[in-house]
């Protein structure tokens, strides 16, 4: 780690002036982050990451190899962008049509996972500790713990923070096999008790 600097960033990576990186992130190779990006503590951007203005990741997110974050994305604490795995940010591209400044916000909640080689269509929200399994392609928002799955995405069953499927009893409790913590299931919404 340069002295310098209090991040690491492997010598094929382009950071522009400007841009703001917390202390123990890596970078690896040949990433590009843009002057107005803002990248929390303790990240890991995998080989070939591209981050462009605007973006916004918390602490500890994991980005992936061949991962590009677009204006209007923001990732909350812990993360995980999946291999490959696509973000838009506007819902009607043409070449010949200049859209910028109609971008379309996404919000990742904290500790949730999209696999990889998934696709999140823009203006939906991800919600805290979802799982979007690999492949999926995500139309609308998403709910906290939901779990989805498919093209397009469908909700099939709700994860724990510890990325287990949670099986609800007839009280509509679960626990989670690895943490042992605790669930409920109300109102067609999943809290940690």
């Amino acid at each position: 780690m340069n002295l310098e600097k209090k991040y690491f960033s492997h010598e094929t990576a382009v950071i522009d002036e400007g841009c703001e990186i917390g202390e123990g992130t890596k970078i690896w190779h040949f990433c590009h982050l843009m002057p107005e990006a803002k990248i929390g503590k303790h990240c890991n951007l995998g080989q070939n990451v591209f981050v462009a203005n605007g973006v916004v990741l918390g602490d500890n997110v994991k980005v992936q190899n061949n991962v590009s974050i677009y204006t209007g994305v923001t990732c909350e604490n812990d993360v995980f962008l999946g291999p490959s795995m696509v973000f838009t940010n506007v819902t009607n591209p043409r070449s010949a049509v200049n859209r910028r400044g109609e971008y379309q916000l996404t919000r990742v909640g904290k500790g949730a996972t999209i696999g990889a080689n998934a696709t999140i269509v823009c203006g939906h929200d991800i919600g805290a500790f979802a799982f979007i399994g690999a492949g999926a392609v995500v139309t609308k928002t998403v709910k906290p713990y939901a779990l989805v799955l498919g093209n397009p995405a469908k909700q099939v069953g709700w994860m724990s923070e510890w990325g287990h499927r949670l099986e609800f009893d007839t009280q509509n409790k679960a626990t989670c096999p690895e943490s042992k913590e605790q669930y409920c299931l109300k109102s067609g919404q999943v809290f940690k008790e």
